[in-house]
């Protein structure tokens, strides 16, 4: 595939809010990561998504709170309605109350196309998760554009596909023979990476009902055949660094190349004075500035499986780092689920709890 863009598309999801009153320490939660995400406003963020059960009971009141937190962010932003905005079996307080646009649609950003989906007014209310005949159409012709055109894919939608009921299957290998990379979910109320070896399925911790860990918001990126995800917990320092190059072995694809470069996007207030990187328990080498909060350096490995680290420090002193575990991919099967969870990766708060009211959910 060509590259639209060789900066990453970068992105942060605050799970579901499910806020009901003001003043609860879910709304308190709300307005921090509102103001953490501003400070970020010029550090290549592309937009905040919020993927549904943005308001408990889908009340004009409980979509103002939420509407209220939107007008203090400086991000572009995306929202699409959960079963719980739906809850009085109409959307119409969630279009009137968010002024968002009309579901579904599309917006292309760095080249790369995402698409915008709502899965829960064409069912009849709860989990009875749908898109319905005219929106599938819809969804089939923008994924077989983006094909012709060569250009990568996120989708955004409230639940997995296997949440669909009679429409599972259907969605499952649309998504599988199309450049769909990552689906960006909620629902679930836990942090989780799916992988059916073609798409990897996102879900970020719930920020209103939260089953396991502390409250923060994830980051995700696609850049190039990579996709890559991290959790923020809310009382952590900055800056944040997350590498977009290479993947992962956990999240890499067996239609990927082999990397050429280090890549990694840093989050932070000030300004950061050193980046580096190291293979290993390898020298630590210099990686440069590529603006936008992205650093890279030539990628020198002379084995198929090895530990990446990065390293920065900002001009107060203050440090970040992440490391992942490079190696082959894992054969996987197609099946836009659960199924595929890549498990617990504590290092990414992914506990493979599965304590939520989604369908494989767990003591909840």
């Amino acid at each position: 595939m060509s590259k639209a863009s060789d900066t990453p598309l970068r992105f942060a999801q605050i799970g579901d809010l499910h806020l009901t009153d003001p003043g609860l320490p879910n709304h308190g939660d709300f307005t921090a990561i509102v103001q953490e995400l501003n400070q970020q406003a010029k550090t290549g963020l592309d937009f905040v998504y919020l993927p549904g059960d943005n308001a408990d009971d889908g009340t004009r009141d409980q979509f103002a709170l939420v509407r209220a937190g939107l007008n203090q962010l400086r991000l572009p932003y995306h929202v699409i309605p959960g079963d719980h905005d739906f809850k009085p079996r109409s959307l119409q307080a969630f279009y009137s109350g968010l002024n968002v646009p009309k579901l579904p649609y599309r917006a292309e950003v760095r080249g790369q196309l995402c698409l915008f989906l709502d899965v829960v007014s064409h069912g009849s209310g709860g989990p009875d998760f749908r898109l319905g005949d005219q929106q599938f159409a819809w969804l089939s012709d923008q994924l077989a554009e983006a094909k012709r055109d060569n250009k990568r894919c996120v989708v955004f939608m409230h639940a997995y596909p296997a949440d669909l009921g009679p429409e599972a299957d259907r969605l499952s290998r649309l998504l599988d023979s199309s450049p769909a990379q990552l689906v960006a979910m909620g629902h679930t109320h836990y942090n989780e990476l799916s992988h059916d070896g073609h798409t990897i399925y996102a879900a970020t911790r719930s920020t209103g009902q939260i089953e396991e860990g502390p409250v923060g918001f994830s980051l995700m990126a696609l850049d190039g055949d990579v996709v890559s995800w991290r959790f923020k917990l809310l009382a952590s320092p900055w800056p944040f660094v997350m590498i977009t190059s290479p993947a992962d072995r956990r999240l890499s694809f067996e239609r990927s190349g082999p990397a050429d470069r280090v890549r990694a996007s840093v989050w932070g207030a000030a300004p950061i004075t050193l980046a580096e990187c190291r293979i290993g328990d390898g020298a630590w080498r210099p990686m440069q500035s590529c603006g936008d909060g992205l650093f890279e350096a030539p990628l020198e490995q002379s084995h198929d499986s090895f530990e990446l680290a990065v390293r920065v420090s900002d001009e107060t002193g203050s440090l970040g780092h992440d490391r992942i575990e490079v190696g082959p991919a894992t054969p996987r099967s197609s099946t836009g689920s659960d199924a595929g969870s890549v498990g617990a990766w504590p290092d990414r708060h992914l506990f493979g709890t599965q304590l939520g009211p989604n369908r494989n959910g767990r003591k909840w």
